[in-house]
């Protein structure tokens, strides 16, 4: 079943039309860890004071805008909140665009939009009119406290709605500053009839599986080639070290009693043999070669530490 992220409804005029969002695309990648290459702990990341050094409490961190060059305007969680839009739970269609209007550099996230609440028909309904007027819907939305400009559109037999950047985060081509040969070139006519037989003997139907992230498969291919080959790394943290200890001394606590409790006459007679062979310069080696067998034994009774390895991809 898809992962229902918002419910509410898409409204323009007097239709309200019920909906639920589900994401349309997935993130993948390769989750790199940080890693202490002399011990194989994890690394993680600490919030400091960029001009003493020290380490700094979360409850000693305020949030500031940055007004003037090294001036901030310090503003409080509260503050902050109240400038947050409130959920309306609905995507407010305010007009209806051209679809070929619209940019693809304004096209942000995907999200299909399904019906909700036996709002089948009215869905079919705008889904119908958009296709025969050629027609996209532009509309507000807030998710997750955030404020978006959104266009709803069809896609087959579905709603689809994209999340738009504002226009103030989409950069014009003067941006670029291109150059007069570039704005206004002189082609020939024989140039462009050569450059359009490439482009239709290059011309094929878009597949998208056909096209793949050869890093992720090369470095997924590398991390498998080397877990075959045994070049595994034990990682741990502070809590894994601290269990791995404390197990230790459980077990060894035990292992002492179970000595104890079984031969504790022959435990005695033991301790007091190894005080005196102490005092002996002849018996030295005897009492190592003992001492020696000892930790043998508790090192096979000892419970090892795990071992495993662990890699993942990343997932809109």
């Amino acid at each position: 079943m898809p992962r229902t992220i918002w419910k509410g409804a898409v409204s323009f005029g007097l239709v309200h039309i019920p909906v639920a969002l589900v994401p349309a695309t997935t993130r993948q990648g390769i989750d790199f860890d940080w890693l202490d290459k002399r011990s194989m702990d994890r690394v993680g990341y600490k919030r400091i004071n960029k001009t003493t050094g020290e380490d700094i409490d979360s409850e000693n961190i305020v949030k500031g805008v940055e007004y003037e060059k090294g001036h901030y305007i310090v503003l409080s969680d509260e503050e902050i909140k109240a400038a947050h839009p409130k959920a309306t739970q609905t995507v407010d269609i305010v007009a209806f665009v051209d679809a070929r209007d619209i940019s693809f550099l304004y096209i942000d996230t995907p999200y299909y939009l399904t019906p909700d609440r036996r709002g089948e028909k009215v869905y079919a309904l705008l889904r119908e009119t958009l296709i025969q007027t050629g027609k996209v819907g532009i509309a507000n939305v807030v998710l997750r406290n955030k404020q978006h400009l959104a266009v709803v559109m069809p896609l087959g037999k579905a709603l689809v709605m994209n999340t738009l950047r504002w226009a103030d985060e989409v950069r014009g081509a003067e941006y670029l500053e291109l150059k007069e040969e570039a704005l206004d070139p002189d082609l020939a006519e024989r140039e462009l009839d050569m450059a359009k037989r490439l482009v239709e003997d290059m011309t094929e139907k878009w597949k998208p599986e056909q096209y793949k992230d050869t890093f992720q498969d090369q470095i997924m291919d590398l991390v498998e080639k080397k877990a075959r080959e045994g070049k595994l790394e034990a990682v741990g943290g502070p809590e894994e070290a601290l269990d791995r200890r404390s197990a230790d001394v459980i077990d060894l606590t035990e292992l002492l009693k179970r000595s104890l409790a079984a031969k504790p006459g022959k435990a005695r007679a033991a301790g007091e043999e190894q005080a005196d062979q102490a005092e002996k310069p002849e018996t030295k080696g005897k009492t190592a070669g003992k001492a020696k067998a000892s930790k043998a034994t508790a090192s096979r009774t000892r419970k090892a530490p795990a071992t495993g390895s662990k890699s993942s991809k990343k997932a809109s």
